[in-house]
């Protein structure tokens, strides 16, 4: 443990002796040294001890406390031992026991113990053991330098998930917001035309009872007029008879409401919920295959859908087992069963690659293969675990590729949509797994085309179908 005096001579920083010490103007001391690499890259200078901001840029070296540091460390040095002493036989220990690995006296060389043992001098046997400790050292520290390398991998892999993750939460709420627009500007239409109908309704009603009340009024009056002739004289009674008679014959007929008068209810609440999912087939699209950005390449850049992809500049992104090289990305899932098909949007992208990848575990390795069609250099080839480069017939330029995939058949085909050509069927294949795959090193992207969606109503079920 150091003395309390080796501590007041002692670096705060280094926590070593000074070296070229500095004071500064609260009085602190450090190494000159400590304190530039302390202060470098830092917007103010501040005391490390106390956090005062100092004066000096270049604070004034502390001689006197120089001279003492040097004047402690040679007392030191002369009342230190040369070499520490043999416990058992308080002598000098000058040799290096090779068997027991320790340093002992001459006399201990000479005892029983350590008969027939082999002995080295302290210094020959501390400098090759100490060469020996340097080359056991230089695995550790590559060792070391390969665990920051994976440390710093895993932040960047963690700050990419976060990243991921935002990303995500926009798109999300993008998307829930265009689907509430939609149901908000739904719901203000229906209820404008409820609103509508229940004026109109309203109105008519209004009429009619106006109608009614004009009838009341007209009855009511010869009503009171007959009244009153009833009351007259016998002679005056006669005179008007024959008038007021033909009056109350005149009786006005009672207005029906008739049909449809009322609310509709039936035609605005009748299959609401799915009269307004069917109207959302225009707002929302469905892609047969999905693009997995996990597995695409550095220089791939996905679309917000994950339906199209193109060539960019080199991004960072973590190097997980899924990654694929820089021109190349996978779909998302894996089919194992069934049959399925998908449209590539080609255009006029001059390089590009359309087709399935399978992936078998190996014992040592993964094992990859691949049937693809792909475009390069004007001409038109096939790549197949068994087939490799053979060029294909192609009269005209196709804009879009259709791929389907046929488990039950073990057949994969590929063709022009727009002119129903086959390009090329590769047949007989075994797999366990296949997932779309896309390549292209141009900026003009490669795109995965929507499904039509179709709602049909059956007498016993509704079908639904991309």
């Amino acid at each position: 443990m150091a003395s309390r005096l080796e501590q007041d001579l002692s670096c705060p920083i280094c926590c070593e002796l000074f070296r070229d010490p500095v004071v500064l103007s609260c009085s602190h001391s450090f190494c000159k040294v400590c304190l530039e690499n302390w202060w470098k890259d830092k917007p103010q200078k501040t005391c490390p001890v106390c956090t005062r901001r100092s004066s000096r840029e270049n604070p004034p070296l502390m001689l006197a406390l120089k001279n003492l540091v040097e004047t402690f460390t040679e007392e030191r040095r002369q009342t230190s031992p040369a070499r520490p002493e043999c416990s058992l036989h308080s002598e000098k220990l000058r040799l290096f026991c090779e068997d027991h690995q320790d340093l002992i006296c001459l006399v201990c060389r000479d005892s029983r113990t350590h008969k027939d043992h082999s002995f080295r001098p302290i210094e020959e046997a501390a400098q090759e053991l100490r060469e020996q400790l340097r080359r056991d050292l230089t695995p550790v520290q590559e060792n070391l330098k390969v665990l920051a390398r994976s440390r710093a991998q895993l932040e960047s892999s963690e700050a990419h998930i976060t990243a991921q993750a935002r990303r995500a939460q926009t798109q999300i709420r993008a998307q829930f917001e265009k689907l509430h627009q939609f149901l908000r500007e739904e719901e203000e239409s229906r209820m404008k035309a409820l609103r509508e109908e229940e004026e109109q309704k309203t109105q008519r009603m209004k009429d009619m009872m106006a109608a009614v009340s004009r009838d009341m009024e007209a009855v009511s009056q010869s009503v009171s007029e007959t009244e009153e002739l009833l009351r007259a004289a016998d002679a005056s009674f006669l005179l008007q008879y024959k008038t007021a008679a033909k009056r109350l014959q005149q009786r006005p007929l009672v207005e029906d409401m008739g049909p449809g008068a009322l609310i509709d209810q039936a035609k605005h609440l009748g299959n609401l919920g799915f009269n307004i999912w069917r109207n959302m087939k225009s707002l929302v699209q469905f892609y047969p295959v999905i693009l997995d950005p996990n597995t695409a390449g550095p220089r791939m850049i996905l679309s917000e859908d994950l339906s199209s992809v193109r060539r960019g500049e080199a991004q960072e992104v973590p190097q997980n087992p899924e990654r694929r090289e820089c021109y190349e990305v996978l779909g998302s899932e894996r089919f194992v069963s069934g049959t399925h098909s998908w449209d590539v949007e080609v255009g006029k992208n001059k390089v590009w690659e359309v087709g399935v990848r399978e992936f078998v575990q190996g014992r040592d390795v993964t094992e990859e293969r691949r049937w693809s069609i792909y475009f390069y250099k004007g001409e038109y080839l096939t790549f197949s675990s068994s087939d490799r480069g053979k060029r294909l017939s192609v009269k005209k330029k196709p804009q879009r590729v259709r791929v389907k995939l046929d488990f039950g058949t073990k057949t994969l085909t590929f063709t022009d949509p727009d002119t129903n050509t086959d390009l090329h069927t590769d047949t007989g294949f075994i797999s366990e797994g296949l997932r779309p795959d896309l390549s292209t090193d141009q900026d003009v992207p490669l795109k995965i085309l929507p499904r039509n969606i179709t709602v049909t109503v059956e007498p016993t079920a509704l079908c639904f179908s991309p």
